[in-house]
Formats: C-alpha cells, structure tokens, sequence
C-alpha cells in the first residue's frame, strides 16, 4: 500500500508532515509505504534533519507549487497544477498511489478531489465526515461543511456515506444513523428536515433511530449524525473550542482548590489529533481532509485512517451499496 502525503500543506509544513509520516511507518506494517509529495529540495533537507529515516519506505515525489491560503479552491487544478494537493491527487488517478492525505486548504482539497477523482455514481455531493468525541463512542458527523445547502435527498446520501464509513472504519456492524434537528418529534424542523426525515423513515436498509437535538450528540444517541455542511460546521467549530475552554476552566477552579487532575487524560478524549483526518466520503478515491493547525499526531493518525479505508476496499463498499440503493429506488 501506498499512501501520498501532501507536505507543504499544515501551518508547520515540511516539518509537521515529515515528523508524522515517520511516526506513521513506525505503527503501520512493513509494507506500507508514504509518498512525501512537495518540495524536493526542502523536503530532502527536512528529512536530514531526522536519524536514519526508512528511506526504503519513504520516497520524495517533487511539487515545486502549493496552494497559498486565500486562493480560489475551484480553479486550483486549472492555475496550480504542480501545487502538491493536485499531483497527490494526480498520483491516485493514475493509480501510483492507494490514497490522499493533505492539511492544505479544505477547499482546494475537496474541489480537486471531485475534478480529478470524480463523485462515484449515485453521488450528488460529497460530504465530508469528521468524528466528534461523545461520553459512549465518537460519532460521525457529515457534512462537516463541504456542501452548505442541501436537499434532503442529499442528506438521505450523507446517511449512505456515513453508514458504509461506521461499518468499514468505525466496527459498527449495524450503525445508528440521526437526523440533527431542533426537536425528537418528526413533525419538527423546516421544510427539508421533514422530507428528509421521511426519506430516512422509509429507508429499510438504514437503522434510523430519528431526529437528534443538539444536546443528546455529547450522550452518543447515533452513531452517525447527518446534517447539511452550513450546521455541520458550526458544531464542528463549537467541539473543536470547547476542550481548551473547559480545560481552561478546569485548570483554574483546581488551581485555586489546590487540588490536581490528569488533564492530558480528559484532554485527550476531546483532542481532534486523535482522529486523525476527515475523509472526503463520495468520490472516486481515498482522500483525507487535515486541519491546517495539524500536529504530528494528527497527520500520523490520518495515515492511520487513509490505510485503514484501503485495507477495508471502503470505496468499492460504498460504490456497490450506492448501485444497489439506485436500482431499489427505481424498482419501487
């Protein structure tokens, strides 16, 4: 297996990507090899700044360009084609590598993910899936902000996605798939919410346990949990800030107690960097969305989850339930 990385892409690039590539080969199995994609000439010099790295395992794949923030996601692979997210992306294509892994911009990720990969049939949009922690198990959120308005057939699809993804990645034989909403009731929430919710309903192969208000995510109530990327965002942003804030509070009431705590512990169980990435659920390939801010552990663990989605065959998984859900519905 072979897993590209995009290494100009985090806020510490080359340095961050180097150092989790490396940490990545010491978990993953011998067999497993990482294609630093970017800058040969400052890779090269990253790298001899690390004691006898697998070399055997780890090759340079030369991308003089890289997105700069603030560029137009959509014309990335037209005006930067030798940026390292698009010759990564490039690279899978044509079948020299088995997945994506970048911390570049999000949105040049997923625009050229779907110009180069192509949506697999049945796919309107791709959604992105992101993991939330909660007091049981971590839950699949999708769309984490790649589609911001959607219909509710586009939602019904984020259900699919989610459910193959729990199956595949998470060890959920049978996921439970929740509708966030304002309310339990069906009768609740707008116009797209109620067809929406109608669509998932009527969905045998799908175990839909309902509508999910925003305070039972943190009580594990789904293990999928739809929405469109607009309010997907929102929550994602609101999870991401509130371990340093309650950490903070924490750290203070104990301070002036006298008293201590593992926080690292507690931290840990509200850290983004344990999950890894995001996947990009719906093209044509494995490709796995990193925050910018991504430390070591973040991108060692998204090589993790890229890996993990090859060794599972997740996108033939997800193509096959589509094609089947497709002929179901013209059936019927």
């Amino acid at each position: 297996m072979r897993i590209a990385l995009d290494a100009m892409g985090t806020d510490g690039a080359p340095a961050v990507e180097v150092a989790g590539a490396l940490g990545a080969l010491e978990e993953l199995d011998p067999e497993h090899e990482i294609v630093l994609v970017g800058d040969r000439q400052i890779l090269e010099a990253e790298l001899a700044r690390h004691e006898n790295p697998p070399l055997s395992r780890l090759t340079i794949h030369h991308a003089p360009d890289r997105v700069l923030p603030g560029e137009k996601a959509a014309s990335v692979v037209r005006k930067k084609p030798d940026s390292s997210i698009v010759v990564a992306l490039r690279l899978q294509q044509e079948g020299e590598v088995d997945a994506v892994v970048s911390a570049g911009s999000t949105g040049a990720i997923m625009a050229a993910s779907l110009i180069i990969l192509r949506a697999l049939e049945g796919v309107d949009r791709p959604a992105v899936g992101t993991l939330l922690p909660t007091a049981a198990k971590p839950v699949l959120l999708l769309d984490a902000g790649a589609n911001v308005d959607c219909k509710p057939l586009h939602l019904a699809q984020f259900a699919h996605l989610g459910h193959i993804y729990a199956q595949d990645l998470m060890g959920v034989k049978h996921p439970r798939i929740g509708l966030l909403n304002i309310g339990e009731e069906p009768e609740k929430g707008d116009e797209v919410a109620l067809e929406t919710h109608h669509l998932l309903a009527a969905d045998r192969t799908l175990n839909f346990v309902g509508n999910i208000e925003g305070r039972e995510i943190i009580r594990g109530k789904c293990d999928v949990l739809v929405a469109d990327g607009f309010v997907g965002n929102v929550l994602l942003k609101f999870y991401e800030s509130v371990a340093q804030f309650v950490i903070g509070l924490l750290e203070g009431a104990l301070r002036d107690a006298q008293m201590t705590l593992d926080l690292d512990r507690l931290l840990g169980v509200l850290d983004y960097s344990e999950y890894g990435g995001a996947p990009l659920l719906g093209v044509n390939g494995v490709s796995i969305v990193c925050h910018g801010g991504s430390p070591p552990k973040a991108i060692r663990n998204a090589i993790g989850v890229a890996a993990q989605a090859v060794r599972s065959d997740m996108v033939t998984h997800i193509a096959r339930e589509l094609a089947a859900l497709k002929t179901a519905r013209a059936a019927g």
